[in-house]
């Protein structure tokens, strides 16, 4: 038997082995998914951390719309942002602090924190020797493999005691920008013949600032960094349950060491339903940038968005990213964060006509697919809506837009690992599966 042929039999008996009927999964209570038949998500932890709220549950138990917020260790990640915002301060390194400790930073202890998080900027020539091997890989690949390798290099890698987790945490905050600029900067060498630079980070630049100039050299304005900081801070956590998030405390509640786990959460935001988002959206917005031919006419619009819902525009998904988000309903608090520094940004760059552009097809996305799917419950423009277009106006390329994810949720992820091997009668996570495979008798090989 040719071996070709043997993979097609495989792959094809497939479809029978795999296939279970949504019904048979209502018929036993399975929650598809980990959600509720009311959309929202089984419970199955608790934390201290992050609290995503986009519904209110009214006396009987039904969940009611609200606008949407985002909380990191009980602050409304509003009240922590305007802030920074009206000061034009960079703040991720505090909110990196406040979400590692559960409390802000005096000025005393931020000063020394970015210190320490500069300190261990750099990285060790082996695992830049490392990112040059793995030149023209994915860069989130590279990034995973540069976590794994970091086991290598520590003097203590599986050690779960709370001063190490700590230590191991601020190195991975620290290292991740220079590993995706370093990566993104080979990328761009062997695949596009571009010039190399390896730039070694500043002391007294922030982390937004030092990723921009190991990336890009002094190519960019304050605006850009500051808007890059507002990105990485709303990016930062999202509650135990994200994907990624839930991979993390998964993997840690068996006890291994947090490389295999951190490397663990960034295989799952690679996923395009997850930290891959942000990119559909962009090219989408490149299409419809073509094929409507004025950007202010709401009937020329609506009409294109029903024939993309309808699978006969774009690319025939049935779908309008950026649209719609699992846990908000009338608004994604970080959508509006970026909506209105997206607006700031665009006039600096002379974009203004595109964001005005895009703002209409927010509007009228949400009304063509709430029309569509002839639903009740309130439908939002998601984090992803805007994103993609800042990082464009900044002069980022698609390549570390995920990336650039995960510089963020890093924090998130750490936070999340120390908790879950700290708190009290911790437990292997280990969920079950109902198993509908009938029994079958047994036929020696002589009479299969």
């Amino acid at each position: 038997m040719k071996k070709e042929y043997l993979i097609y039999k495989l792959s094809d008996a497939v479809k029978n082995t795999c296939k279970i009927p949504q019904e048979t999964f209502q018929e036993y209570g399975v929650k598809r998914g980990l959600r509720n038949e009311d959309g929202s998500g089984v419970l199955v932890g608790l934390t201290n951390i992050g609290n995503v709220v986009g519904y209110d549950r009214d006396k009987d138990g039904k969940l009611q719309p609200c606008a949407g917020k985002l909380f990191y260790r009980g602050y409304e990640v509003d009240d922590l942002v305007s802030p920074l915002l009206k000061e034009k301060r960079f703040g991720f390194e505090e909110i990196a602090f406040l979400l590692l400790s559960g409390e802000l930073p005096d000025k005393e202890e931020l000063a020394a924190f970015r210190e320490l998080l500069n300190d261990n900027m750099p990285l060790d020539h082996r695992t830049i020797v490392h990112i040059i091997d793995l030149e023209g890989s994915n860069i989130m690949n590279i990034l995973a493999r540069c976590v794994l390798e970091m086991y290598t290099f520590d003097p203590n890698p599986d050690d779960i005691s709370r001063d190490n987790l700590m230590r191991q945490s601020i190195e991975l905050i620290a290292k991740f920008p220079t590993i995706i600029a370093y990566a993104y900067n080979i990328y761009r060498h062997s695949v596009q013949g571009q010039s190399l630079h390896i730039r070694y980070p500043k002391e007294n630049l922030s982390i937004a600032e030092n990723f921009l100039f190991m990336l890009k050299h002094n190519r960019y304005t304050e605006l850009d960094a500051r808007t890059l900081d507002l990105l990485l801070i709303i990016q930062a956590e999202h509650g135990g349950g994200n994907n990624s998030t839930f991979t993390v405390r998964v993997t840690s509640s068996t006890r291994t060491d947090t490389y295999s786990s951190i490397a663990a959460g960034i295989g799952s935001l690679k996923g395009p339903l997850h930290g891959g988002a942000n990119i559909k959206v962009i090219n989408m917005f490149h299409h419809l940038k073509e094929q409507i031919k004025d950007w202010k006419n709401t009937d020329e619009i609506d009409t294109y968005l029903n024939r993309m819902l309808n699978k006969e525009a774009y690319d025939n998904t049935g779908l309008i990213y950026g649209i719609g988000h699992a846990v908000y309903t009338m608004s994604d608090p970080r959508a509006v964060e970026l909506k209105r520094l997206a607006g700031e940004l665009a006039t600096e760059k002379g974009r203004r006509e595109e964001y005005d552009f895009l703002c209409l097809l927010e509007q009228e996305g949400v009304k063509s697919v709430s029309a569509f799917r002839k639903t009740k419950k309130p439908i939002c423009a998601n984090l992803d809506f805007y994103s993609g277009f800042i990082y464009e106006m900044i002069g980022l390329p698609q390549e570390i837009y995920t990336p650039i994810f995960a510089m963020a949720r890093i924090v998130g992820w750490t936070a999340h690992r120390i908790e879950e091997l700290n708190y009290d009668g911790r437990r292997i996570i280990r969920p079950a599966y109902k198993n509908i495979q009938g029994q079958k008798e047994y036929l020696p090989i002589d009479k299969r």
